[in-house]
């Protein structure tokens, strides 16, 4: 196969699922359908997804299928154990994970606590438990500025939170906080996926975080990811959102954070029109699975739905002839259960290439996220030997000409 000179795009919506895995039982999310139950209570509308084939995936209230979908269309599940942003977005990279990451419903065991605080020297913690960020802080900042000990806390994912207000605790001591953790707390049977600082800042009654000053220490994918192949050969691979923070860093070339949806499709965008030669670009968006997921807020789910919608041809415009385009996810977030935990689900399959005259073919259910590492390695004519199957062939991505 002739090494393509277009570019491999990946949108990845986090929490968008299409509907329960069949081992959906085992965690507790039989009836989940992120897609599915949320166009039951609000109405979507959806018109460039439908056109692309969302609606030929499965029947979704509202978005009939399309005689001629534009783009090739399925679903993927996941084999990995677990339902996180960091297993999902392993396993689209080729690493399977036979048993999921730690996670702590009733808060840090003591003894992970005392060795956080000996390493530390911060003296305490606050807090211990899964918490929302937001409650937390009202519930617990005044306390932390009185004491200065930084508020400890965790969440349905596997994450080791800390966060500490900017004028209490210096964001070079908070940062340090986060890297001990990481390497020396956070180890062996509690290797969560996270440890995430998260400083704040504001007064009594009106604290506020601050996202533009998040650090986020991934656990290092223990496995080559497909995007080291693609670096190895030579091809550019560019992450955006919070794509590195998944991987750690690893596998990418060019990293950039962004705060929102608007902000990684604007990124994503820009860097389409800027870069010239065969590249791979990663795109997460978050605001899905982070805003509207875990508050189980459908309206502000949908309302999220419909800009990426609105904003989706931005992308299309940006594409060469030859450029592919997958969207897809890395878990369910249903709005509507009554769980504000990720839901282990089906994820979307649209793959679309610039200049495909259509219509999509029906690729199914894909057996595990790992096919899109194998398309992407197969379509690049890179070594590859994870697991997964390619689509690329099926697809008839290989070999285009405009």
């Amino acid at each position: 196969m002739t090494r393509p000179e277009a570019r491999f795009v990946v949108l990845v919506l986090d929490g968008v699922g299409i509907g329960q895995a069949p081992d959906a039982a085992r965690y507790g999310d039989e009836g989940s359908h992120t897609l599915g139950n949320l166009a039951r209570v609000q109405p979507l509308q959806l018109p460039v997804l439908r056109e692309l084939g969302l609606g030929n995936i499965t029947p979704l209230k509202g978005i009939p299928p399309v005689a001629a979908p534009r783009a090739h269309y399925g679903r993927m599940r996941e084999v990995s154990a677990g339902k996180d942003s960091t297993t999902g977005h392993w396993e689209l990279a080729g690493i399977w994970l036979d048993r999921p990451f730690p996670t702590y419903p009733y808060g840090f065991p003591e003894e992970l606590i005392a060795r956080f605080i000996s390493a530390t020297g911060c003296g305490g913690v606050l807090g211990n438990r899964p918490a929302s960020g937001t409650a937390i802080l009202a519930e617990l900042g005044d306390e932390h500025v009185r004491t200065g000990w930084p508020i400890v806390y965790t969440s349905a994912d596997s994450v080791f939170q800390i966060a500490a207000h900017v004028d209490v605790i210096p964001l070079e001591v908070q940062y340090r906080y986060g890297q001990i953790a990481r390497h020396e707390v956070c180890t062996g049977p509690h290797a969560v996926g996270r440890v995430i600082v998260r400083p704040f800042a504001g007064t009594s009654g009106a604290y506020q975080r601050i996202n533009a000053l998040r650090r986020d220490y991934a656990l290092r994918p223990p496995k080559p990811l497909v995007m080291e192949r693609l670096q190895q050969a030579g091809i550019r691979t560019i992450g955006i959102g919070k794509i590195g923070d998944l991987y750690a860093g690893v596998g990418f070339d060019v990293l950039y954070k962004t705060g929102s949806n608007q902000e990684g499709i604007a990124r994503t965008r820009e860097v389409l029109w800027e870069q010239q030669g065969p590249a791979l670009v990663m795109t997460n968006l978050v605001d899905f699975d982070q805003l509207y997921g875990h508050r189980n807020d459908p309206r502000g789910f949908r309302e999220a739905l419909e800009a990426f919608d609105r904003a989706l041809p931005e992308i299309l415009q940006a594409l060469r002839p030859g450029d592919v385009l997958v969207i897809t996810a890395d878990h369910g977030n249903d709005p509507t259960t009554p769980s504000t935990d990720h839901s282990r689900e089906l994820v979307p399959l649209l793959v679309y290439q610039a200049g495909f005259s259509g219509p999509g073919r029906d690729l199914g259910l894909r057996e595990t996220f790992a096919d899109l590492a194998a398309t992407i390695a197969e379509w690049f004519a890179v070594p590859y030997d994870g697991p997964g199957k390619s689509f690329a062939s099926v697809c008839a991505l290989a070999g285009f000409s405009p």
